[in-house]
């Protein structure tokens, strides 16, 4: 049942991803998480270490996309200054959003990777979607609204029944 969100890769920070490995796989495209992810949620902007991390990541020839839960309003404040695409309000981890995100990216499905901080949502959403996924840490765990919080109460329930069913190696991070 919980296999599904079982991350393909798990890393501290998108700064730790294999920008190179990931290339050498036939990735082309990243669909990202916001909140948690990228910034924290309640940083209204990129920080210069994103900014220049992002600048890599397109000079290596990667499109990008940001694929949020959170409000129009936000995500357009965000991504704009940035000049990436973004879907907000996307209702993961239902996969149609997932779609539309490797359509706007002109890819198919296995040239594209998911990046995100939920197993709930952007784990689940982009295996649902026929997606690899990359799991980061949360930036700030005290910042999540509510029906975060509640994500990673089952969360923390999947990640003990994976456990115990040895699906979640020891080398997945302690989570």
């Amino acid at each position: 049942m919980f296999k599904r969100l079982i991350p393909d890769q798990i890393v501290n920070t998108v700064y730790d991803i294999d920008l190179k490995a990931l290339k050498a796989q036939g990735v082309k495209g990243i669909i990202t998480d916001l909140d948690n992810t990228l910034v924290s949620a309640r940083t209204p902007l990129a920080t210069p270490k994103l900014v220049t991390w992002l600048d890599s990541v397109r000079d290596m020839g990667f499109k990008v996309i940001i694929l949020s839960n959170n409000n129009s309003r936000r995500v357009k404040r965000f991504a704009e200054p940035l000049r990436i695409p973004y879907i907000p309000a996307a209702r993961k981890p239902t996969s149609r959003a997932f779609g539309e995100a490797v359509r706007q990216l002109g890819l198919k499905p296995e040239q594209a990777v998911v990046v995100g901080d939920q197993m709930m949502t952007d784990v689940l959403g982009g295996k649902r979607a026929g997606l690899r996924t990359i799991l980061v840490t949360p930036i700030a765990r005290n910042e999540e609204g509510w029906g975060t919080r509640i994500n990673r109460v089952i969360e923390k329930f999947a990640l003990r029944s994976l456990r115990r069913k040895g699906l979640w190696p020891s080398d997945k991070g302690g989570r």
